[in-house]
């Protein structure tokens, strides 16, 4: 594998983690961390006012 395929391939997997934290942080009524948030392309100011049920 060629390094450009392992470094897109380990964004991808970044990204999907990332995802699946702040879903997790979202229905556990805790904070997401600002470094996931920021990778997903999300403000975490703007996500913190957000009300989550």
């Amino acid at each position: 594998m060629s390094r450009s395929f392992r470094r897109n391939l380990s964004e991808i997997y970044g990204v999907f983690r990332s995802a699946i934290a702040v879903s997790a942080a979202v229905e556990a009524g805790r904070p997401a961390r600002t470094g996931d948030l920021v990778r997903l392309g999300l403000d975490p100011e703007q996500f913190g006012t957000i009300r989550h049920r």
